[in-house]
């Protein structure tokens, strides 16, 4: 959690800072011109300060180790995937936006995967808690 919020922050303040180094980590091109009605810059500026505003939502629950938000994050990273790889394959995002919902869905992934373990572990060591057996964490206190 705190990993991903971190770089959802650095990514966040780099889109603020510079809109066009954003575009090129993405992969998009930066528009040479701006015609009329093109608000590129707005929707990056948008963006990278809700990726900074998660980040540090991310760390904090971290820091916190508040596990029904780390439960939270993975229905909704897993929505995020599925609708940023369906405006690929739609046609509404180029297929550089790709890489976005693969990162979003690799990351719920992690995340469920290490509650589930986590939970397991906890819950076989509380098993053999009841069960007479000292956790060996605390055979020594």
């Amino acid at each position: 959690m705190a990993v991903f919020g971190v770089l959802a922050a650095a990514l966040g303040t780099v889109g603020l800072v510079s809109p066009a180094a954003q575009l090129s980590l993405l992969g998009l091109a930066t528009p040479g011109g701006r015609g009329s009605g093109d608000h590129t810059p707005a929707f990056v500026t948008a963006s990278s300060m809700a990726a900074l505003n998660m980040g540090v939502y991310y760390v904090l629950a971290a820091l916190a180790d508040w596990r029904a938000f780390f439960r939270w994050t993975v229905p909704f990273r897993l929505l995020t995937c599925t609708v940023f790889t369906a405006a690929v394959i739609g046609g509404r995002a180029p297929e550089a936006f790709i890489g976005v919902g693969v990162w979003e869905g690799l990351g719920a992934v992690a995340t469920g995967v290490a509650l589930r373990y986590e939970r397991r572990a906890t819950g076989a060591g509380a098993a053999r808690g009841r069960a007479g057996t000292v956790a060996p964490d605390r055979a020594e206190a």
